[in-house]
């Protein structure tokens, strides 16, 4: 008979109440895993966010947005419908505007449900010279310049301006936007390697980057051939005569870029982000419409590149290339939000139809240029209709 109050030195057989426990730590272990690889994951993730975001969201937040189960839509995906602002601009400290922003497109994301709601998407490209109202002000600019009078107020202020116009003038919530400068369009082509551009006819822009400026001992240095002088004049109170004032001597600039005649030849051209940036810019010879169609060529070409190079199938190599952009990009969306909007991307497919558009002066663009606009204001773009009714429904149509 045993003594009930010796030691018990035999191990217990496991029951339910081991087994349970057991289970227990698994799922823990589990847990545990996927909260430290995920960290691991969102760290180096969040080290790229902390270069191209707003100061948007934190590493916790990311990692929990990333854990299977958490409900991690993005802005309008239940609606079934991102919008996101793409913008260009040529970067801070450049000449020229560092912040105008002549490319501004909108990409619409249409996940779908199902076989009868299929994925799709569109991309439109918004002018330059669209007139509209600064947001908080009273003042009449280009939409070009919104970005840049934003920025002024604050680092990201432009980009949150830039989203409340754009939203006006397409009649769409914008969820998201990304500004891409001229150095990180550059070294976005070349991390895939350039892309090849096939023309059916000779391309020449011999005066956007070819224009002279007043002489300084700096940057405007090559006296013109013959030599030119602007002249400035102002009217005279007392005789209502236009009288001269100062005449300058005009040159060109020492380093002209996309070396002064920018030029392609008919058939195949492969071209490096240099290049690429040269041929995505030039305007002055054809038109800005035909410009912002260059450049939705553009960012198909780069789709097919990355496509070919297995890059769209790989979010670590998207990382990578994200990291080497470093402060020429700029969004304010949150990491796991760039994530889930690469796992949408795949979901949606590679092959999903892109509708494209670009607003222009035609019937179907639904703009014009008024005969009698201020010539302070310069060059400029209204909506037919002197609203933008005709451009809501375009947009409602889409994608």
């Amino acid at each position: 008979m045993r003594n009930p109050f010796q030691k018990r030195t035999s191990a217990p057989k496991i029951g339910a109440t081991g087994k349970r426990h057991r289970v227990r730590i698994t799922v823990i272990s589990i847990v545990v895993v996927l909260v430290v690889g995920g960290g691991i994951f969102l760290w180096k993730a969040g080290s790229i966010m902390d270069k191209i975001s707003m100061g948007k969201g934190n590493i916790f937040s990311n990692i929990v947005k990333s854990l299977p189960g958490v409900q991690s839509e993005l802005k309008g995906e239940s609606d079934g419908r991102i919008n996101i602002l793409l913008l260009g601009e040529r970067g801070a400290g450049m000449d020229g505007g560092s912040f105008l922003t002549d490319t501004i497109m909108v990409l619409s994301l249409h996940p779908g449900n199902g076989k009868d709601d299929a994925p799709k998407a569109s991309l439109v490209s918004i002018p330059r010279d669209l007139y509209v109202t600064v947001p908080d002000t009273s003042d009449k600019q280009k939409i070009n310049a919104v970005n840049a009078y934003g920025e002024q107020k604050g680092v990201g202020r432009g980009m949150e301006n830039m989203k409340r116009i754009v939203s006006d003038v397409t009649g769409q919530p914008i969820h998201y936007a990304i500004t891409i400068d001229f150095k990180g369009f550059k070294e976005l082509i070349d991390a895939v390697g350039g892309i090849t551009v096939h023309l059916d006819q000779s391309f020449t822009e011999g005066v956007q980057f070819h224009i002279p400026q007043v002489c300084d001992p700096y940057v405007y240095t090559i006296p013109t051939n013959p030599a030119q002088y602007e002249n400035k004049f102002k009217t005279s109170s007392i005789t209502g005569q236009k009288v001269l004032t100062k005449s300058y001597l005009m040159c060109y600039n020492k380093d002209e870029e996309c070396g002064g005649t920018f030029q392609l030849s008919a058939g195949d051209n492969t071209l490096d982000g240099a290049k690429a940036l040269c041929y995505a810019r030039s305007r002055d010879a054809t038109s800005d419409f035909d410009r912002a169609k260059r450049q939705q060529e553009v960012i198909k070409l780069v789709k097919a590149k990355a496509l070919s190079l297995g890059l769209l199938s790989d979010y670590s190599k998207i990382n990578g290339i994200m990291n080497s952009l470093g402060d020429n990009v700029r969004t304010d969306m949150e990491g796991w939000e760039l994530k889930r909007l690469y796992d949408l991307y795949q979901k949606i497919g590679v092959s999903a139809p892109l509708t494209q558009k670009v607003l222009d002066t035609t019937e179907e663009g639904l703009l014009y240029h008024p005969e009698n606009s201020a010539p302070e204001a310069g060059y400029i773009l209204l909506p037919i209709g002197e609203n933008y009714d005709k451009i809501h429904a375009l947009f409602s149509s889409l994608p």
